[in-house]
């Protein structure tokens, strides 16, 4: 277990290091970082002033090297648009997503565990046909469709909820809806499969043989088998939840980093969008590396490679 955990830990290392070079490269070959972010009436003395300052006239390994140093101690340099260090300013708006991102999980788990179990148990009925058309739907209907529809329908309409903004358990209810809602639709198309494909094992028969009640077999045998088989997808979906915010947070006003993403980009500040983008792929390994963790102590039969 130990030459695993060694393994996967210097695996992450190495996609980091590859992320911030690809962070780096993309920041540079989007054109001029200086003349991006001033505005086009800077005076040639302002932007050479502001590339001395940030240091884009040293070689191009200097700067990376200069970043990747800044990078390992949280240090993305100064946000121009907020006046303050970038990653303050993400830090700032990083527990609002996270509270965004842990309530839409919640409500995929609650709503797509349980529809999956059924569609599964249910399989070719009408509960089966209507539970599969659901999911279907709700890994078509783009994000952006179904939230305006929700404040058109729950806010202008009927005035149950507010538009927009993060005050109140209410405003948290439709863009946490919104979100969770492909999730819940993968997970739940996902466990169907996986549990059909379990329950036509042979120790499902000898459980049934042995006269275990139907709720036991399903849930200690079937559903347990079923649940590693899913743990990559619930990680891959756990960093959807968090990346995949900045068109729900577009939507509904939710001050969180999805959302300070669009604003820095739109403002060319581009030291923030670094940040951003570093500190998502941090999370995304982060997860990806625990996911794998669980699957090995859930399963054991698997081998450790």
């Amino acid at each position: 277990m130990a030459q695993y955990l060694v393994k996967r830990i210097i695996q992450s290392v190495i996609v980091l290091w590859g992320i911030t070079l690809v962070v780096f490269l993309v920041l540079h070959l989007s054109g001029d970082p200086v003349e991006l972010m001033l505005p086009p009436s800077a005076s040639k003395a302002d932007v050479e002033l502001l590339r001395e300052q940030m240091g884009f006239n040293d070689p191009l390994v200097v700067q990376y090297l200069r970043f990747l140093k800044g990078a390992v101690v949280g240090d993305f340099g100064h946000s121009y648009n907020y006046d303050l260090p970038a990653m303050q300013v993400v830090l700032e708006r990083l527990p609002a997503t996270a509270k965004l991102a842990f309530t839409a999980l919640v409500i995929s788990l609650v709503t797509g565990i349980p529809a999956g179990i059924i569609s599964a148990v249910k399989r070719n009925s009408f509960i089966d046909s209507l539970i599969r058309m659901l999911a279907l739907l709700g890994q078509c209907i783009p994000a952006f469709w179904l939230g305006i529809m929700m404040i058109l329908i729950f806010s202008v309409k009927l005035k149950w909820l507010p538009t927009s903004g993060s005050e109140g358990w209410q405003a948290l209810i439709m863009p946490a809806i919104t979100l969770g809602l492909f999730s819940a639709a993968t997970i739940a198309r996902l466990l169907r499969s996986n549990m059909i494909e379990v329950m036509s094992k042979e120790y499902i028969d000898v459980a049934k043989a042995k006269g275990l009640r139907s709720f036991t077999i399903i849930m200690k045998h079937a559903f347990k088998n079923a649940l590693s088989s899913i743990l990559t997808v619930l990680g891959l979906q756990i960093t959807y939840l968090l990346g995949g915010s900045v068109i729900t947070e577009t939507v509904f006003a939710w001050p969180g980093i999805g959302r300070l993403a669009v604003q820095s980009i739109t403002n060319n500040d581009f030291m923030v969008v670094e940040t951003i983008v570093v500190l998502m792929a941090v999370g995304f390994v982060l997860v990806n590396f625990l996911v794998d963790i669980l699957y090995v102590m859930i399963n054991p039969r698997i081998k450790m490679k």
